[in-house]
């Protein structure tokens, strides 16, 4: 277990999370919610003003005892943004450096078996300014994996790359923390690159825990306003709530019920919102021969229509719902199939299963 805890004044943070050993964890957030700072602190390259920091119950800093572990004692790798290739040296001396333990003709060919690990064996004597961003990507991630680490820190690893390379060294990421069983952490402000890669997530705003958890529960069921947001939901609903029974909670939505399987037994103080994912809402289609299988079925106008590569994402008022955009996301044979265009008037429906009450 990678256990965290940290209170700081500047930069401001207050965090306290645990992420199971042997599996790949994000810390999910925007510029400057502190992901960065987090790592620098979990490396020993940020001592915090109050910190608990441990690893597999070994602690590297305790503010509590004055103990604090320096960063080369710490059976760590990290993969800074900018790379950090000595621009002097070849790539296999680049990872070479991290073996500076080991005689020097071991180190050779430790540095080449590790290039050849990550890829890239034929390009060992290339200099960083002949390597293009991928290459440097691998070149640093050798680097990191020399010193056989325990714990994998990753800095906003692919965000410097195009599009193609980011998805090819993310499948790379995955297969070596696969081979290697090793525990990685690291930072992105990429949601979708969190969501293919990491088994837990941490999100985190203005140096705070949002929430965290396992990286599929998290986004399927949000549990805050703040966490919806901060992944993008695009439906986001204020209601009333009515009742709770064996069979879900009642909200009142304008003037619609809707049903929600879970949430709160008891009406909670003020306001309660309510989400659901695009590709949850889904069309009715006329003759459908079990409506009342599919949930809350609404009347809805449609306000705006928007192609997006292989879906098209439609915007819609429920005609007596609380007057809040509802977005259902389509597949682009659907619209002419259904004859949904901008204006037309479509029927939606809101499953119950589907349906997630979110704390204010």
């Amino acid at each position: 277990m990678l256990s965290i805890r940290i209170e700081n004044n500047t930069p401001a943070l207050k965090v306290d999370f645990r992420l199971p050993m042997g599996t790949l964890s994000a810390i999910v957030g925007p510029s400057g919610s502190g992901k960065t700072s987090v790592l620098r602190a979990v490396a020993g390259l940020l001592a915090p003003s109050h910190s608990l920091i441990s690893f597999d119950n070994d602690i590297w800093a305790d503010t509590e005892t004055r103990y604090f572990r320096p960063c080369y004692q710490r059976p760590l790798g990290f993969v800074t943004q900018s790379f950090g290739l000595f621009p002097h040296l070849t790539a296999a001396e680049n990872v070479g450096a991290a073996l500076t333990h080991l005689p020097r003709r071991e180190r050779g060919l430790e540095a080449q078996r590790f290039l050849e690990l990550v890829g890239i064996g034929g390009l060992a004597d290339r200099r960083p300014s002949e390597l293009s961003g991928g290459q440097s990507q691998r070149v640093a991630m050798a680097r990191a994996l020399a010193r056989k680490p325990r714990l994998l820190l990753l800095d906003e690893p692919f965000s410097a790359l195009d599009h193609s390379t980011r998805k090819r060294l993310r499948v790379e990421l995955k297969r070596l923390q696969d081979a290697l069983a090793m525990t990685v952490l690291f930072v992105t402000h990429d949601l979708d690159e969190a969501a293919e890669l990491s088994q837990t997530m941490v999100l985190l705003r203005r140096g705070q825990v949002v929430q965290q958890g396992p990286t599929r529960e998290l986004l399927r069921r949000p549990s805050t306003v703040e966490a919806a947001r901060l992944m993008n939901f695009a439906n986001l609903a204020k209601a009333e709530w009515v009742d709770s029974d064996s069979s879900g909670i009642t909200l009142r939505w304008g003037d619609v019920l809707l049903k929600a399987e879970t949430g709160p037994k008891s009406a909670p103080e003020g306001p309660i919102y309510w989400t659901i994912r695009t590709t949850d809402v889904f069309l009715v289609k006329d003759g459908h021969p079990d409506e009342s299988s599919l949930g809350t079925i609404l009347s809805a106008d449609v306000t705006e229509i928007i192609e997006m590569g292989s879906s098209v994402l439609v915007s819609v008022i429920a005609a007596r719902g609380g007057g809040e955009l509802l977005r259902l996301r389509l597949r682009p044979g659907a619209l002419h199939r259904h004859n949904v265009s901008k204006g037309s008037q479509i029927r939606i429906a809101l499953n119950a299963q589907s349906l997630v009450l979110l704390q204010s």
